[in-house]
């Protein structure tokens, strides 16, 4: 497998994205209208008026991935330049699902106010600017300030797109296992930007806060502690509970963010009936499908990784998020939209799967219930439904610059 992954990204020429015209550039004509004297024209009247920029260049279908390389995957803080595969990656992909043009853009500074500097200093470029791959909590910094400072999307995809497809999932979790979300006990292992942001979102989709359990390396978050920084203290809670023994005892779902082997058989064994575990850390998770299948026969089990039933992957979020956003000009993400988001894919894991998924996935039955709680990344219908529930909220909410497109919902990027 390394041998392979390294001969992917090296052939048949170094890197996973390129650059191609969109016009023609044979003749001399050509060229004159291209480069001088024909585009001082676009560029007298984008000086006119700065929303010209969509109608003559690629700024409304371009998005910046953007990183710092703090937080690489699960690899840690290994510097700017070595994220540069993944944001590659990041690229491919929001080509690949949405049609989207994408740029990877490393900043070699681990200076929260000399990243903001530079994002600031280069958004008007591009039509959105998705944040990646950054360390909790300077994280949350960058993303408010720099969602108050420009005037299109910026989203950190590690914080609101893991939250986003998450939440998706628990929801239809939730209602497999016959659970009310409001009177769901949530354990959450892990206190950084993903597991922060996905209970809030779930907050916002009406899971009740005193019923959350949070939890970082030092144990519960508790209002007794003073150690902590202004991101976990949101969630700190009146509680006895002090270790994650503790926390499980008859808790309903268990959502992992944190790091391999870390939920026992013993600890999965205390939670209530038809427990609901999301086992996301990657590569190896919190506990191995095929031992809390044997320890608990009735769980509804979920984690980062394709070779099990119900990967929650980002790649159901961000790319239609983004594509949904920017074909109504919006200046923001909002909750709203991210909430449309969930409701979307989590409706769609409910409709009758369609033949092209079968096949990606060599005839394995796929039906709404605990082996199929998220749709398939290959669902060709997360496009058109994904990207029209955040278009609709974005002008419901009155971000969106534009009304909601005309050629909506689309059927493929082939639409765009």
């Amino acid at each position: 497998m390394r041998q392979a992954a390294l001969d992917y990204h090296a052939n048949p020429k170094p890197g996973k994205i390129s650059i191609e015209l969109t016009t023609p550039a044979e003749t001399a004509r050509d060229l004159a209208l291209a480069y001088s004297p024909g585009v001082a024209e676009p560029v007298r009247e984008i000086a006119a008026d700065k929303d010209n920029a969509y109608k003559y260049t690629a700024k409304g279908n371009l998005v910046a991935v953007i990183s710092n390389g703090t937080a690489i995957l699960g690899l840690g803080n290994l510097g700017a330049l070595a994220s540069k595969p993944v944001m590659e990656g990041k690229s491919l992909l929001f080509k690949r699902f949405a049609g989207v043009d994408s740029i990877d853009i490393e900043v070699d500074t681990e200076s929260p106010q000399d990243f903001i500097d530079t994002v600031k200093r280069i958004a008007c470029s591009f039509g959105g600017i998705n944040l990646e791959d950054i360390k909790a909590p300077e994280c949350f910094e960058i993303e408010k300030r720099l969602i108050e400072a420009c005037d299109i999307p910026v989203f950190h995809d590690d914080q609101h797109g893991t939250a986003i497809v998450t939440a998706a999932g628990m929801l239809n979790a939730l209602d497999i296992a016959g659970k009310k979300i409001e009177d769901a006990r949530l354990v959450c292992l892990g206190a950084g930007s993903a597991a922060i942001s996905c209970v809030k979102l779930l907050i916002s989709c009406g899971m009740t806060p005193a019923n959350i359990l949070m939890l970082d390396s030092k144990g519960v978050i508790h209002t007794g502690r003073t150690d902590l920084n202004q991101y976990k203290a949101d969630f700190s809670v009146e509680t006895d509970c002090r270790t994650l023994d503790d926390a499980i005892d008859g808790a309903d779902a268990f959502l992992g963010l944190s790091g391999s082997d870390l939920l026992s058989g013993d600890q999965l064994a205390k939670m209530a009936e038809q427990p609901i575990v999301f086992a996301c850390a990657n590569p190896d998770p919190e506990i191995r499908p095929e031992l809390a299948n044997e320890v608990r026969p009735d769980v509804i089990m979920a984690t980062g990784r394709s070779d099990f039933p119900n990967q929650v992957n980002n790649v159901l979020g961000f790319p239609f998020i983004f594509r949904g956003a920017l074909d109504v000009r919006a200046s923001r993400i909002n909750e709203e939209m991210k909430i449309a988001a969930v409701h979307a894919i989590r409706e769609l894991a409910k409709e009758e799967v369609v033949q092209e998924v079968v096949d990606a996935y060599e005839g394995i039955e796929l039906k709404y219930g605990p082996d199929y709680i998220i749709p398939k990344p290959t669902d060709p219908r997360l496009l058109g439904i994904v990207s029209a529930a955040v278009a609709k909220a974005a002008v419901e909410t009155g971000v969106a610059r534009l009304s909601y497109p005309a050629n909506y919902p689309l059927n493929s990027v082939s639409d765009i």
